[in-house]
């Protein structure tokens, strides 16, 4: 897909395109009539050359025309008598029109025969001909300074352009503050929603009026969307005590329930509601999450979740740096990085941990020998409220959301989660963030 243009890049190139339209145009008018009135007034001048000469060598005697037109020679034009040359060549194409403007100055040349061609062509042509005098005799001329054709001179159009140019550089800079508001609401439209800042941001209207009336509607789009997630968050928090109040009853008086197994099911179940309430209390309540990023040893943090699961009588391992600084949400990384132990140890058997930092990111990877997840079935494992028990069986707490909320938490930090299936077996999760 090809990249297009930005507002301001296609504003500018349509100023670019008028003014460069309009200097060229221009400036090839204004030559060609500059040319046209040089090649014009150089016409005139020939012709009275040669109306003079021609009566001043006619009047003299054949032994005096050649003295006479050596003394019409002049710095601009070389006059030439000879009465046994051969007459000239027909008129040049080229100089149809310099013929016509000589006879229109002097109208006693159109009986001349006046003929005209062009000598030397290239780089140093002159206009050269001859004319034919009463007694039949023929005056030969050409002309000193070399002859142009009419080409545009590129110094005069690049002369031209540069008042273009200062006037395009002055047109983006009004341009570029018009269009200044625009682009604080596109960055402020790229950070809603990703979580890496917490509260609303409410802009200035400033712009013109269409400009004013999408960011006033911005802002309030931020403020429903905000105040429909902190009623939800609300809700949900309340539902969440109100669940845990009779589940925590409900604990209580399995103390009275003699039959073990009674007991044990009816203890499975408590915590499967347990679960489910924490995992949706976790990812709906993380929107509005007040967490700010902190220096911690993400190093030292995972080390611990990894010996806590060793505590527990689990299989888990850490591999990595003692020690590892960044900027991050401790409690957000600490949840992410404990649903992707847990799914390693409760489908794989076994959590193997990594970290390796570079000057840019670090890299957690959590692997397992397990069965892994069919290619076709990663990005599904992924979306919130999705599970893959058809496959594995539905043992598993929670509603389906712990790589959701493990998605949630990196995406707010700034990075990434990949899953990938390892060539020995086993699944390996690969979270990406940045330093």
């Amino acid at each position: 897909m090809r990249p297009s243009l930005g507002l301001l890049g296609r504003i500018l190139a349509i100023l670019l395109l008028t003014v460069v339209i309009e200097f060229g145009v221009s400036t090839l008018l204004y030559e060609r009539a500059s040319q046209f009135s040089v090649r014009e007034d150089e016409a005139r001048r020939l012709a009275e050359h040669l109306v003079i000469a021609r009566k001043l060598v006619a009047e003299r005697p054949w032994q005096e025309r050649s003295a006479m037109a050596e003394r019409l020679t002049t710095d601009r034009y070389v006059i030439r008598w000879a009465p046994s040359l051969p007459p000239p060549p027909r008129l040049a194409a080229e100089l149809v029109d310099m013929r016509r403007q000589i006879v229109a100055w002097e109208p006693a040349l159109a009986s001349s025969d006046l003929r005209l061609r062009l000598d030397a062509p290239g780089r140093h042509t002159v206009v050269a001909g001859g004319l034919s005098l009463p007694d039949g005799s023929w005056l030969y001329f050409s002309t000193r300074e070399t002859v142009h054709a009419w080409d545009l001179t590129i110094g005069r159009i690049l002369l031209a352009l540069v008042p273009a140019v200062g006037l395009l550089v002055v047109g983006a800079l009004l341009i570029r503050r018009t269009l200044r508001p625009l682009r604080t609401l596109a960055h402020a439209a790229g950070r809603f929603g990703t979580g890496i800042t917490g509260d609303e941001v409410i802009l200035a209207e400033a712009g013109t009026g269409e400009v004013r009336r999408v960011i006033r509607a911005f802002n309030d789009m931020q403020r429903r969307i905000h105040r429909l997630i902190t009623d939800r968050t609300q809700a949900l928090a309340a539902v969440g005590h109100d669940l845990r109040t009779p589940l925590s009853r409900l604990q209580l008086r399995l103390e009275a329930v003699s039959e073990p197994e009674l007991r044990d099911a009816i203890s499975g179940d408590v915590a499967e509601m347990e679960g489910m309430v924490a995992s949706l209390l976790a990812y709906l309540g993380g929107e509005s999450d007040p967490e700010l990023p902190v220096r911690i040893d993400v190093a030292v943090l995972i080390a611990t979740i990894v010996d806590d699961f060793s505590d527990r009588g689990m299989r888990a391992e850490y591999e990595g740096p003692e020690h590892c600084e960044i900027n991050v949400r401790p409690i957000g990384l600490k949840r992410a990085v404990v649903n992707l132990v847990d799914n390693a140890i409760h489908y794989g058997g076994n959590a193997m941990v990594s970290l390796a930092y570079e000057d840019t990111r670090i890299v957690i990877q959590v692997e397992d020998d397990g069965p892994g997840i069919p290619p076709q079935d990663i990005a599904a494992a992924l979306a919130p409220f999705t599970r893959l028990d058809p496959a594995r069986g539905r043992n598993t707490l929670g509603l389906g959301l712990g790589l959701a909320i493990v998605v949630r938490t990196v995406e707010a930090e700034g990075g990434t989660l990949r899953l990938v299936n390892r060539a020995a077996g086993g699944l390996r999760a690969e979270l990406v963030l940045p330093r």
